[in-house]
């Protein structure tokens, strides 16, 4: 993979730090990009570049038509056109549906879905004169099967998938192909910052009987970016622990 770039959005913690981590152990050149959390992202390069790897920062806001230039601007600068896309960038503002202000409904699906949009049709358009590309989403298992409490987040993350659906069938002919990865309970800030009874009762729900890690999730995506995955696509990965077994 030695030359190709993969852009990781969301890349200073959690989930999109375990990914950028991976994809640099791959031999892939990592933009870690970040909105806010630079110092965190920051020591994500570090770590890269301590493990002979290849990164830089990549800041700005994905979720805003003009922050999405000035990221691949600089990508295309730095590194050349985007091979890998790792749409990982998220919020949740959770809420039963009657307490759910507008600004909490539009706000989420913003970041976690016109994001995805924006990115993806940027990256796709190097990616097809390469002839070459991974389009990797990070969705969700309650995009499958919703849950209380996050009708915003459960619509963001539904629209991811089949966003990506629609992308792999697009682009399959062209070298490209768009899968999400539907995590279930993961170790990050995110849900450990949920209340005892709630990473309780969501444990209850886990075959595995344990959290899953965010190193499962990268590893998942590390596939997924290699040749041996060129002929996967439009797929949606659980990494759930059996959470959402049929």
């Amino acid at each position: 993979m030695n030359g190709r770039t993969a852009l990781v959005t969301g890349a200073g913690k959690g989930i999109g730090r375990a990914v950028a981590l991976r994809l640099a152990g791959m031999g892939f050149q990592v933009a870690v990009n970040y909105r806010s959390s630079e110092k965190a992202a920051l020591e994500v390069c570090d770590i890269i570049a301590a493990e002979g790897g290849t990164a830089f920062l990549a800041g700005g806001d994905v979720s805003d038509p003009e922050g999405v230039k000035q990221v691949f601007s600089l990508v295309a600068e730095r590194a050349g056109p985007v091979s890998v896309l790792v749409n990982n960038a998220g919020i949740t503002r959770d809420g039963l549906l009657l307490r759910m202000k507008d600004d909490d409904w539009s706000s989420v699906l913003t970041a976690n879905l016109s994001s995805v949009f924006l990115c993806t049709r940027e990256a796709v358009r190097g990616m097809v004169r390469a002839k070459w590309g991974r389009v990797i989403n990070i969705a969700s298992v309650v995009g499958i099967i919703g849950n209380p409490g996050q009708a915003n987040y459960c619509a963001s993350k539904a629209g991811v998938i089949g966003f990506t659906k629609s992308v792999a069938r697009e682009y399959a002919s062209k070298g490209i192909t768009a899968n999400a990865v539907a995590p279930g309970f993961i170790g990050t800030d995110m849900t450990l910052a949920l209340p005892a009874e709630a990473r309780e009762a969501l444990l209850k729900q886990v075959p595995a009987g344990r959290p899953g890690a965010p190193e499962d999730v990268a590893g998942v995506v590390g596939f997924l970016a290699s040749e041996e995955a060129s002929y996967i696509t439009g797929q949606v990965i659980a990494v759930d622990g059996g959470m959402t077994m049929c």
